[in-house]
């Protein structure tokens, strides 16, 4: 199933599937996705759901480069991923892709404005006034303009999961995968976070690729795709809501 957007809404094509699988070979092979065809465009949010070993982090770790199929192709702005070279790889997930994760997996040795500055490092060797200025903007608007200079075990888990979305974004990246970013919080924190990457996404025009197990959170994305026994389709939010509803209903008769 070809699951894609209006493009008249969002802008172009930065992530694409066509025909995806995913095998892990052992003494006895897994088999995880069978085939999924997928698009995802500049300025959408995107939640991805699915039960617990579905296959949501290894597609996931495959829009991103970190992973690489049993066979299709994936396109990440335009590029066929497996015509590149492992520096090719690298140097197109630091240019193009930025990471969150559920861990913020921050390095303790250093300041949060360090920590979000690490990706350019790692591009060009050095920081600019200009990319410092702009790092430190960011980070004052996410409320975080007076933990700049503190590491991350003198903040809150909802700080430091901030400092990461900041730094996933500190190289100005086309797409945003962000693997179940509010899953280690508790719920008034995690709700911040979601709130400032949807703001952040809708400021931008940043694509955000999300897995989560939360419903609520889904609901706010543009769209919601579901994996199911290795296979990908697009769920309609209302009957989507409903059922949470209904499911709500009969817990609370």
């Amino acid at each position: 199933m070809n699951v894609s957007v209006d493009g008249n809404r969002f802008g172009p094509a930065v992530v694409e599937t066509r025909g995806l699988r995913k095998t892990y070979f052992g003494k006895i092979d897994t088999p995880v996705l069978h085939g999924i065809d997928i698009e995802i465009r500049l300025g959408e949010f995107v939640a991805i759901m699915g039960q617990s070993g579905s296959g949501k982090s290894t597609l996931l770790n495959i829009l991103g480069a970190l992973d690489v199929p049993t066979g299709g192709r994936v396109l990440i702005d335009g590029v066929d991923i497996a015509t590149l070279s492992e520096n090719g790889l690298a140097e197109l997930r630091n240019r193009v892709v930025g990471f969150v994760f559920q861990f913020h997996y921050l390095l303790d040795e250093l300041t949060c404005l360090e920590n979000v500055l690490v990706p350019i490092m790692v591009r060009s060797g050095d920081v600019s006034a200009a990319e410092r200025e702009r790092a430190i903007r960011l980070l004052e608007r996410v409320g975080l303009g007076k933990q700049i200079d503190k590491h991350p075990d003198a903040m809150s888990g909802g700080e430091n999961q901030r400092c990461a979305i900041i730094r996933a974004l500190a190289n100005q990246p086309k797409v945003v995968l962000a693997d179940e970013p509010t899953g280690n919080l508790d719920s008034r924190s995690g709700d911040a976070v979601f709130k400032m990457m949807r703001e952040l996404n809708r400021e931008s025009a940043v694509a955000f690729i999300m897995v989560t197990h939360d419903e609520r959170l889904a609901q706010e994305a543009d769209r919601i795709l579901m994996i199911e026994d290795g296979l990908i389709h697009e769920v309609n939010k209302h009957e989507q809501r409903q059922r949470m509803l209904d499911a709500l209903n009969d817990a609370n008769p």
